[in-house]
Order: C-alpha cells, then structure tokens, then sequence
C-alpha cells in the first residue's frame, strides 16, 4: 500500500515555508519535482505528505485566502501533466496557466500579466512547462510533414489557431536538425519522434523567451525559465549535450536571451543523447 497524504499540521507550520529569493523558489520547484519522480521509489509500501495550510483553501479564513503563489506556470492542458503535483506543491503555490501545447496567446500572456502585475514581489519566477509526447505538437510535426493533415483541420478554426501558433518551433526544429544532421536527416527510422521532442522543447524555450521579453525587468530578481516534462520518468528536465555524453539535464533552465542563444540552445538539443537515440 502507498498513501499520498495531504496534512495541516499547525504545531509545525514551518513544514511549508514560502521561499524568500528566487534561489530559493527554483530549488524548491527542483527538489519538489525529485521527490515526485521518486515516488514510485517508496512502493510498494510507504508515504509521501505534502503539507497544506488550511487557510489557503478558505477552511479557517474569515475571508478570502491571500492570493500569495511563489511561481507562475504556463503549461499544456494535457491532463497527464498535473502541474502543482509534478513539483510537489500545494495550494496557493502556483499561479498556473494551462493551454494545449502551452502556446502563448492574448488569454494566456493576459493572464500572466496579470499574476505579474498584482501579485508583486510573491511571484519570483515565470515557468514554461513542456510535456514529452504533446498531442498538440505532435500535430503540428504531422502538418508540417504531410501538409494534406492541415486541411483536416480547416474545419476547426480553434484546432487550427493552435497548430498555427506552434509552426515556428517545428520549422525551427526541423531546420536545425537538418543543418547538425544533414539534409538526409528526413530519412532516418526514427526521424518524426525526434522532431516532434526536438519542437517540444524548442517551444518551451521560444515561449520563455516571448516571455523574457515581456516582463523581464532589471529593477527585481525575477527569473523566467523552462523545462519538459517527460511522462515516462516523471523528471522536468532539458536534452543537452553532444552525443556521447552523460547528458547532465538542468532540471529548469534561464530562458534564451537573444537569437544568437537560442540557436546554440537549439543546436545542443538537436545534438543531445535523447534526441540521437530517437533518431536511430
């Protein structure tokens, strides 16, 4: 048997802190997303306890809770992907945003700009969050690969506006792939899997870097950064390094700054353990 217990435990209220810097917000989304990818470590018997305080969801209030979350999240909508469980936070911890293939639109940068503007100096960190094996790019990859796949999708202006939003991380993907590879990359076995990764993680790393532009500001701290979420390990972390490393993968990475730093970002992917394997 394994219990996943959420506790209120108000002689030791310290079991939860509210972090205090920006380190200290990024450590504990990393260390949160380890203990959650460990979980399956504790079986087949054991527990893990994610400590709550009452007040955050309106139990002992005498009004309404402070709205006080630490990090702001974009993520994918996929329901395989629970945010707040993959870092092992709990209520009032995340501001999170959740959109199909975590594409940035005028609802989504609205909604974003609003934790930024009102919540202060709580928010310290903005956070894309990727997923491995996302449906909706994957559908981007399919229509960029077999264009007649975009036309099933004239139907649904809505579908479409999403595929369209993520074109240019498949375009860049496939571009970069083909300059590290060779233009025969297209034929390798395992070449659509690698592709769709490959725009995975470029996307994360384009949004992040929309929204370093948007809200970056030299007068605080803040820190905008991006990972994947791979289903299968249940680790956040970013494919780097040459092909014949150990790949040691951040688990949250800055995002790119400029296109000269996402071109090398983006050639590092392309180039990773992951995605050569992928590649066969």
């Amino acid at each position: 048997m394994f219990e996943l217990i959420y506790r209120y435990d108000p002689a030791h209220p310290t079991d939860r802190p509210t972090p205090a810097t920006v380190e200290e917000a990024w450590r504990l989304l990393e260390s949160g997303n380890r203990e959650f990818a460990n979980l399956g470590a504790y079986m087949p018997q054991g527990k893990h306890v994610v400590h709550i305080d009452l007040e955050d969801i309106g139990i002992t209030a005498a009004g309404a809770p402070h709205h006080e979350p630490f990090a702001v999240v974009l993520g994918c909508s996929d329901a395989r992907a629970p945010i707040e469980m993959i870092f092992d936070r709990a209520v009032n911890e995340m501001f999170v945003v959740r959109v199909a293939g975590n594409v940035l639109g005028q609802e989504q940068l609205g909604s974003i700009d609003y934790a930024v503007q009102h919540l202060g100096d709580h928010v310290k960190l903005l956070v894309v969050l990727g997923h491995s094996g996302c449906g909706a790019v994957t559908a981007a990859v399919d229509a960029f690969l077999q264009p007649g796949e975009y036309l099933g999708m004239l139907a649904s202006h809505h579908i479409r506006a999403i595929v369209n939003s993520l074109f240019p991380s498949v375009r860049g993907a496939a571009t970069t792939l083909a300059t590290a590879w060779g233009s025969d990359v297209v034929t390798r076995p395992g070449y659509r899997a690698a592709l769709i990764e490959c725009s995975i993680v470029l996307n994360a790393a384009l949004t992040a870097s929309i929204l370093r532009e948007e809200f970056h500001d030299a007068s605080n701290d803040r820190r905008i950064l991006f990972g994947v979420y791979d289903m299968s390990s249940r680790l956040v972390s970013v494919p780097l390094g040459a092909p014949t490393s150990s790949d040691v993968d951040p688990c949250l990475m800055h995002a790119p700054a400029n296109l000269d730093e996402f071109r090398v970002f983006a050639a590092q992917v392309v180039t990773s353990r992951a995605i050569t394997y992928l590649l066969g």
